[in-house]
């Protein structure tokens, strides 16, 4: 009975640990996405799996397993977003390598907090010119949008491509601002990363660059210069036609007035079908 108890203890011993442990658990964050990596134990067999289980400091000792993350390939990383639902709380998770008759023990990973240990990603940046200004447009990522409630910043990093002279100002989290007291006509880099309250790794965007103003453009400067021209010869048109009109005008008056005078002469000196009186008559002669 003794050399029974004694075998069978051992073939348990052997299912149970005979696998080598995972190692090089760790719990990375981007954005609020969370990752737990891992290296297969050294020996391990190549049909051998995977399970992750997760545990939060608030119900110590109760691991739960994350579905789907129960039959890993070595070095398949496993998403802990969904099972780490409160950025507020203490998370850990281990690893359990396993074959059809055989397991390992668990590696446990390190304590995480998602709200302090995940790195902060840049947003979404576009920067149009405003004239002396620049006008900055945000993005949030999708990944963020837990964090709405949380008090955070944007800090602009501004740099002058011509001369590299640059300042860094803090501003509110604000899907639109605009960057003012800047030269017209100049252009502008801006890098932007995001801060909170209880997370100091952010990263910065790429410098995204536009001219607060852009100059005018040779094509345009022609328009400009032809619609001028356009003018000024329509101008001097319009004119010529009002002062050949009243040239013309005064010609005719001073064709047909003679012979509008000669008829009332000779009206007045042979008495017509009308006749006229003789002081119009004698009026006409005196002002002739």
């Amino acid at each position: 009975m003794g050399l029974w108890m004694l075998l069978l203890l051992h073939l348990h011993l052997g299912v149970c640990v005979s696998l080598p442990a995972p190692s090089n658990v760790s719990i990375s964050s981007f954005n609020m996405e969370h990752t737990l990596r891992f290296l297969p134990g050294l020996d391990t067999p190549s049909d051998a799996h995977f399970a992750v289980q997760t545990s939060s400091l608030r119900r110590r000792n109760v691991w739960r397993p994350v579905a789907a993350c129960s039959q890993l390939t070595a070095g398949q990383p496993c998403n802990l977003t969904r099972a780490f639902k409160d950025p507020f709380t203490h998370y850990q998770a281990r690893v359990q390598a396993f074959t059809a008759t055989q397991a390992s023990p668990w590696t446990v990973s390190g304590q995480f907090l998602p709200l302090s240990d995940t790195v902060l990603g840049p947003p979404e940046v576009s920067v149009s010119g405003c004239g002396n200004c620049l006008l900055l447009h945000i993005g949030v990522p999708t990944t963020l949008g837990r964090l709405k409630d949380i008090h955070r910043q944007l800090v602009l990093r501004v740099q002058r491509t011509r001369d590299g002279v640059e300042f860094t100002m803090s501003v509110p989290y604000e899907e639109e601002h605009v960057i003012g007291y800047l030269q017209p006509g100049v252009e502008y880099c801006v890098s932007v990363s995001v801060t909170s309250f209880f997370n100091t790794k952010p990263v910065s965007s790429q410098p995204h660059c536009a001219l607060t103003s852009p100059p005018p453009s040779r094509r345009s400067l022609y328009v400009v210069f032809s619609l001028v021209a356009a003018f000024c010869a329509l101008g001097f048109l319009v004119t010529g036609l009002v002062i050949y009109s009243g040239q013309l005008s005064f010609e005719l008056l001073r064709e047909r007035l003679p012979k509008t005078l000669s008829y009332v002469l000779l009206q007045c000196q042979t008495g017509g079908s009308a006749p006229v009186q003789l002081s119009d008559c004698s009026s006409t002669e005196e002002q002739l």
